[in-house]
């Protein structure tokens, strides 16, 4: 049975937050036909689940543009940050939100709370010059105040058990915080503060003790847990090539919980996310592995007594919240199955390296003359992240159809350490797309492929259109809100990437030139085939522009191209009919540029030699 967009659409996207509340569990559900709103709910300690957000209000927000955590759930009672307004709200369910923060340009993120206040990271100013501090805020509708202002990025409020000590993760421009942070201690009344951890990156800190924190931070190259005294003596607790941490592109993960003296965490490679616990993460760090028959575990956790909850899939399930018994490993799930189509032909993944490049392989369903199929490689975005082998109804959409996928996590990709990570320092629009072609060139020898594509969304997008331009492998492209022109995003990027590409391509204006020579807008001349672009109109992470010179470029050079654009999307799709939209679309472009029919979708023109 072929895969249908809006089964797609129906089923995107995970929980990203969840949080054990008493006998309680609550979580957040993306809602696709609700205007792409984020629902928080929770399961009662009878099992029934119900919304506690009510209908009009999205647990989302933009600080630094990704957002970060968006909610904690207090005593019965939900605090959240509201997309709409940016402002923190107070929800009794089945009341409407009370808002305890003032009415003005500011944004929350990073949620904690403690006592009868919520601490939180806030931002103002413009996407372009953010200013942060770390707040408190009363629950009682008080004044917040402002605690801490060390760094331009700040995340990771955690106040001591004895309520004396506030600890925190900062970093400055040029860095992003998977180059180099600083672990922070100072009084939860301001003043002086002191450094414990500075050079490596460190992604989160929570509590042991009033003298010490369990820290995941990577100065042997991979994200270990840690022991950190406030003298800033630190002990490596799991010394082994493997990530307890990832990139941080949205402040507020949880990688590890910490209940009756153990610590429950993710970890493992971008291949398989294991869930497991240390016993005795003080002795010799040993990890039990209790994760089931699940492959990846999302950074969301959260652990009470001898249980955590956490978000987990596999190539086969839906993200799921699972409540794991830390004792027995005994595994039940807590959230409503997803409406997945029934019959559905399910890919299964095959990792693979080749030629030091890691890739999974999604199979398509059998051609009925056996022969080699059209294969599409899928470039994940960041570039400081990974595509985990989990099951993902887009995939299955193409696989369902004839058509193979190869997701490749190309040097830069985070799950393999930070030496794989910095194979792409300064060779962005280098390294992936060789890494990239090297995985298509594999295909097409080994016989597999008959033809390839690539597509990806963001940075995966830029790979795209770089891998267009500057290889003759491809015959064509997708870009899901993609760069073009990497100098002209620097400038018009937000504040939290606008020194990203110092690292990835160089300082300006001394690197110029390796701007010039990597852009696809630049170099639209050489495409080696026709390039669909998809563009959300009110995306302040990568500017429409972007797309839209992409475009003209093709256009002046008589390649043949298509745009299509969405009101009300920012970086990312969300709402239902966008999701169809542009899966439709994607198809429709693979049927030209593979020649096979897909009447089951609108068609799709190609333009040539028309400026957009």
């Amino acid at each position: 049975m072929t895969i249908r967009a809006v089964d797609v659409a129906r089923v995107d996207d995970r929980p990203v937050w969840v949080e054990i509340s008493g006998d309680e569990v609550w979580w957040d559900e993306p809602r696709p036909r609700e205007g792409g709103r984020r629902c928080v709910v929770r399961r009662m300690a009878d099992g029934v689940i119900e919304d506690v957000l009510p209908q009009g209000w999205n647990a989302r927000n933009r600080v630094m543009e990704y957002g970060g955590r968006s909610w904690r759930a207090h005593e019965g009672r939900l605090v959240f940050t509201n997309w709409a307004d940016g402002r923190i709200y107070l929800c009794t369910p089945g009341e409407e939100p009370v808002p305890l923060t003032p009415e003005e340009p500011a944004r929350y993120a990073d949620l904690v709370v403690h006592g009868d206040e919520v601490w939180c990271v806030r931002e103002r100013g413009d996407a372009r010059s953010g200013d942060r501090d770390i707040v408190a805020v009363p629950l009682d509708g008080s004044p917040l105040r402002s605690v801490v202002k060390t760094h331009h990025f700040l995340m990771n409020p955690r106040v001591s058990p004895d309520g004396r000590t506030l600890a925190w993760i900062g970093w400055n421009h040029p860095d992003m915080p998977w180059d180099a942070t600083e672990l922070c201690v100072g009084s939860v009344d301001g003043g002086p503060h002191r450094v414990l951890l500075s050079g490596a990156s460190t992604c989160q800190a929570e509590w042991r003790d009033d003298e010490s924190l369990y820290t995941v931070t990577d100065p042997t190259g991979w994200w270990n847990i840690h022991l950190v005294g406030l003298d800033g003596a630190a002990r490596d607790l799991t010394p082994v090539p493997l990530e307890f941490g990832d990139a941080t592109w949205k402040i507020g993960g949880t990688f590890f919980a910490v209940a009756d003296g153990r610590i429950a965490a993710v970890y493992g490679t971008a291949d398989e996310r294991r869930l497991g616990v240390a016993d005795d993460p003080a002795g010799t760090g040993s990890i039990r592995d209790v994760g089931g028959g699940y492959t990846y575990w999302a950074p969301a956790l959260s652990a009470s007594g001898s249980h955590v909850v956490g978000v987990a899939g596999s190539p086969h399930r839906p993200y799921e919240v699972v409540r794991v018994h830390l004792d027995t490993g005994a595994h039940e799930v807590l959230s409503p199955g997803k409406p997945m189509p029934e019959d559905a032909e399910l890919p299964t993944p095959e990792a693979v390296t080749v030629a030091g490049v890691h890739a999974h392989l999604y199979a398509p369903a059998a051609r009925s003359d056996g022969g080699p199929a059209p294969y599409v490689v899928f470039v994940h975005g960041g570039p400081t992240s990974s595509a985990p082998p989990v099951l993902d109804l887009e995939i299955a959409y193409f696989t369902s159809r004839g058509i193979g996928v190869a997701e490749v996590n190309y040097g830069g990709s985070t799950g393999y350490g930070r030496a794989y990570r910095e194979r792409l320092r300064h060779s962005w629009g280098v390294v992936d797309v060789r890494d990239c072609e090297t995985v298509a060139r594999w295909l097409l020898d080994s016989g597999r492929a008959e033809k390839v594509a690539i597509r990806g969304g963001s940075a995966g997008g830029w790979t795209s259109m770089a891998a267009l331009v500057h290889s003759d492998v491809f015959c064509g492209a997708v870009s899901h809100y993609g760069i073009s022109d990497p100098e002209h995003w620097a400038a018009e990027t937000h504040d939290f990437e606008s020194r990203y590409l110092d690292g990835l391509i160089g300082p300006l204006p001394e690197t110029r030139q390796r701007y010039v020579d990597r852009s696809p807008e630049l170099h639209a001349e050489r495409a080696s085939g026709p390039a669909l672009l998809l563009h959300g109109l009110e995306d302040k992470v990568v500017d429409p522009a972007q797309s839209e010179r992409f475009a003209a470029a093709l256009a002046r050079h008589g390649h043949r191209w298509a745009y299509l654009t969405f009101e009300g999307e920012q970086h990312g799709w969300r709402r239902e009919e966008t999701i169809v939209r542009a899966l439709e679309a994607e198809l429709a472009f693979y049927g030209i540029v593979f020649g096979f029919p897909t009447p089951e979708v609108p068609p799709l023109t190609l333009d040539k030699g028309e400026t957009p």
